[in-house]
């Protein structure tokens, strides 16, 4: 088979992400220290006659503000311009009623926008949120980094002033649960944006073979076992599943497994509080295969084809050190789905790890083709739930639009579960049926199954093809296509690769047990 011709400019994970990433120092303290460059204060609205307090730094009263169109509604920003540093900008709170935790999150976003040219910025407004301290730090730091995160990796210069350090006021007696909290969202925030360079490369710079690169130098320096599984270790282990979708590419296809096991203090092993596994759908470019996708916008986001299989590997790098206690197993499925004289045909049968055999009604049904396999293997490690996040289908776009991922599943305990994830992280999940009476639907003629049904309920009809393939294991899936990007700013999400799945992982790990 013929390779594909030599990348002229270099893989862009040709190097560690976790050490090459952009460091934010962190501190956590009674007053700003000097040299602050931004401070953002917190201004409540004035409602029912009560009009608290403007903070005095601002230089501006409540008629000042309110002339200047700022009225203290929820993450509102307005800049005042100062001849000295540091630049204030007061930082709507909104009416106490709106200041949730993800409110929180939301205002320490706005406030990291509003000050982006900025490099060291100092934040104010926990206070006016009725929260624990530990939380309060985790959720403004979150806002904050997520929001500053831009991929600038090709760009000869990229016009933007990189983050160098946060600073966040708090009382005294909050300052150590402030910095833990801190500490954790940096964690998270880090995780995410991992997550989203990995959706945000370009095809050719980030392959299957690329992937597992990755995965060896992110496991090595974040305390989880990986390993990478060529296409002969594919055909022995029997992945028809994935091999059939890799059939017509030039590159290699890859499974890596990942392994995170809870240790002590002193780096032992202990008795897991749990056993999870993850398995991701790691299309690295989808062009649809046989069945060609249209040329248009969608077909050009298809790199990010693979932003389940990143979500994965970003969540397991923060659960080491977030001293996660149940051990977590994770199969990436990965390939990219491509069209030529050796690829699957309509009508072609594959054979999976499990036996089934699958008849091929389209070829750009192909994330369910690489998931049973992974399925498949996830089962045979006998963990107590199952998990799978994927990109998989339209329809649950057309259900859910593109601020919602789709959550179908066996058991409605490992569903509840993350879907308390979602509640937590802000990452919005909706829960769809799993209708078996539409299982028929994929019967096929000559196999087992069909890989597609009928025109209508596509997510469930897709959750109900891998449904065949988890026996009794409780487990549920995350259909994430429409969450896997955003086309402009909004809040804390930043314009492309959302990342969406990776913070609600880790979650889902770290309150993970038997």
């Amino acid at each position: 088979m013929p390779s594909r011709p030599t990348k002229l400019i270099p893989p862009t994970f040709s190097r560690t992400p976790s050490l090459d990433a952009e460091t934010v120092e962190l501190e956590v303290a009674i007053d700003f220290p000097e040299g602050v460059e931004a401070i953002g204060l917190a201004v409540a609205p004035a409602l029912d006659g009560v009009d608290d307090e403007i903070p005095a730094a601002l230089g501006l009263d409540r008629a000042a503000l309110t002339r200047a169109g700022f009225t203290g509604e929820l993450g509102q920003t307005l800049v005042i311009p100062s001849q000295d540093a540091p630049t204030f900008i007061a930082v709507g709170v909104g009416a106490p009623e709106k200041r949730t935790a993800a409110a929180l999150r939301d205002v320490a976003a706005a406030f990291a926008r509003a000050a982006s040219s900025f490099a060291t910025i100092g934040l104010d407004v926990a206070h006016a949120f009725d929260l624990d301290a530990a939380s309060a730090g985790q959720l403004v730091v979150e806002g904050a980094l997520l929001a500053r995160y831009r991929y600038t990796e090709l760009k000869r210069e990229a016009k933007r002033t990189p983050l160098v350090a946060l600073h966040l006021v708090a009382a005294g007696d909050d300052l150590a649960e402030t910095a833990t909290g801190a500490h954790r969202g940096e964690v998270l925030a880090r995780s995410a944006n991992l997550a989203r360079d990995l959706a945000n490369t370009p095809p050719g710079h980030l392959t299957a073979t690329d992937l597992g690169e990755v995965a060896q130098l992110l496991g090595a320096a974040n305390g989880f076992d990986v390993e990478v599984f060529d296409r002969d270790a594919l055909i022995e282990l029997g992945l028809g599943g994935l091999l059939g979708v890799n059939a017509g590419s030039v590159e290699e296809p890859r499974m890596i497994k990942l392994r995170y096991t809870p240790k002590d203090a002193d780096g032992s092993p202990v008795e897991p509080a749990g056993h999870l596994a993850l398995v991701g759908k790691g299309i690295m470019y989808d062009s649809g295969g046989i069945s060609l996708k249209p040329s248009d916008p969608s077909h050009a986001a298809m790199k990010m084809d693979m932003a389940g299989a990143g979500a994965i590997l970003s969540a397991m790098t923060a659960l080491d050190e977030l001293h996660c206690a149940s051990s977590v197993t994770a199969f990436l499925m990965c390939t990219d789905n491509m069209p030529s004289g050796s690829a699957t045909m309509l009508g072609d049968v594959l054979t999976f790890r499990n036996g089934t055999t699958v008849e091929i009604k389209n070829t750009d049904a192909e994330g369910r083709l690489v998931l049973a396999d992974g399925l498949s293997l996830a089962v045979e490690e006998g963990p107590d739930a199952i998990v799978d996040i994927a990109t998989l289908t339209g329809a649950a776009i057309m259900a859910l639009g593109t601020k919602t991922a789709a959550v179908h599943g066996t058991e409605q305990g490992i569903v509840d579960r993350t879907l308390a994830s979602a509640k937590a992280t802000d990452e919005q999940l909706w829960q769809l049926p799993l209708e078996r009476s539409y299982r028929k639907q994929l019967d096929s003629d000559v196999a087992d199954l069909a890989n597609i049904g009928g025109r209508y309920a596509g997510s469930t009809l897709a959750a109900l093809f891998l449904a065949e393939f988890v026996g009794d294991v409780p487990w549920a899936h995350l259909d994430i296509a429409g969450t896997m990007l955003v086309e402009s700013d909004e809040s804390w999400r930043s314009k492309g690769a959302t990342g969406y799945g990776t913070r609600l992982l880790v979650d889902l790990a770290l309150n993970f047990s038997a």
